[in-house]
């Protein structure tokens, strides 16, 4: 149930990279979040077209979901942890990413044909 996707404006890595970057985002969101990794979902879209603050220069957008909620001590830890993991992993700054955070409602999630609530 919980899901993180990373979207950036820079150029894919190599495919092993990409895998453990994919790895330890999955990781570390079910460990922020306390959910089974078996229930984390991680996306990865590189080389997208983006601007920030008027510029082209490298980008990322991550979007983070999970049915419950979400403490403001949470959300904190994890744009920390996740901003550095990027930064390390792709060399995008930390002040160049954006983090949505969202709240799922459980009948608002599906999966294996039914949804969690």
């Amino acid at each position: 149930m919980p899901l993180i996707k990373v979207q950036t404006s820079a150029t894919a890595p190599d495919q092993a990279t990409v895998e453990s970057l994919l790895k330890r985002l999955s990781a570390s969101l079910a460990k922020h979040t306390g959910k089974p990794e078996s229930y984390v979902m991680a996306a990865f879209e590189p080389g997208l077209a983006m601007t920030f603050a008027g510029t082209t220069d490298p980008v990322c957008y991550i979007e983070i979901k999970s049915v419950g909620t979400m403490s403001p001590a949470q959300t904190k830890a994890m744009s920390q942890d996740f901003c550095q993991q990027v930064n390390a992993a792709l060399g995008v700054p930390t002040n160049r990413t954006y983090i949505e955070f969202a709240d799922a409602k459980g009948y608002m999630w599906g999966w294996n044909g039914a949804t969690f609530g």
